[in-house]
């Protein structure tokens, strides 16, 4: 089954260097996924001040700067994964280096027939871009 980890954290409270040495370990972990055929993809979050959330009201469509709401913990990133039950997604979940300092919620995604394959191509530009900010950083 694929499950979404949705992985939440006050974005204010960590340093560039943790910010870093977390992108760091969760490259490390999405290795750790693919190798084990787990993996389908990952990727770090912009701050929550380049959000843009939109809706649609009376045929309306109504853009407004930010989230869709004011929270302590802001959507930080997400792995996407493959797992073969809940407590086997816990257990990925419970390596996450945000769990340490945030909160994973574990969602199962709902099969959809007739849906586009996969791209490959997504798994690859994340390991790419987390392997560049890292080298830019040091």
């Amino acid at each position: 089954m694929k499950y979404m980890l949705l992985i939440y954290a006050d974005e204010q409270a960590w340093t560039d260097a943790e910010r870093q040495h977390c992108y760091e370990e969760s490259t490390d972990l999405a290795h750790q996924l693919a190798a084990k055929g787990q993996y389908l993809g990952a990727s770090p979050l912009h701050p929550v001040s380049t959000a843009t959330s939109v809706r649609i009201r009376d045929g309306k469509q109504l853009v407004t700067d930010g989230p869709f709401a004011e929270t302590r913990e802001q959507l930080g990133g997400y792995f996407l994964i493959e797992a073969s039950n809940l407590d086997e997604a816990i257990s990925i979940a419970a390596k996450i280096p945000g769990a340490r300092r945030g909160t994973v919620e574990i969602r199962p995604l709902v099969a959809l027939p007739h849906l586009p394959a996969e791209s490959e191509s997504a798994q690859e530009n994340f390991i790419g871009a987390v392997h560049h900010q890292v080298l830019r950083s040091t």
